[in-house]
């Protein structure tokens, strides 16, 4: 999958309140980073998601609502997205 094809929360969502991860997939997400994976499938879901370095890499938020965004509140605002919270 090309690395823009980012999974976005969904739009209902308050972007203001940052949802809680389940252990399952935070697990999954810290073994994709151990690994040096871009990704990993959701236990929960079984799409595919991006680890934050994977996020970091593409050098700029994309503004996807990305689940584990590393940037900035100010730097997802300017690429178009409501503030979402880092989880990672």
């Amino acid at each position: 999958m090309p690395l823009r094809a980012c999974e976005t929360r969904r739009r209902t969502q308050s972007a203001a309140v940052p949802p809680t991860l389940s252990p399952q997939v935070l697990q999954a997400h810290d073994e994709a980073e151990l690994r040096g994976d871009p990704g990993y499938l959701d236990p929960e879901t079984g799409l595919f998601v991006l680890t934050a370095t994977a996020l970091r890499r593409q050098g700029a938020c994309c503004g996807s609502g990305c689940r584990h965004c590393p940037y900035s509140a100010e730097e997802q605002r300017a690429a178009g997205r409501p503030t979402i919270g880092r989880s990672g």
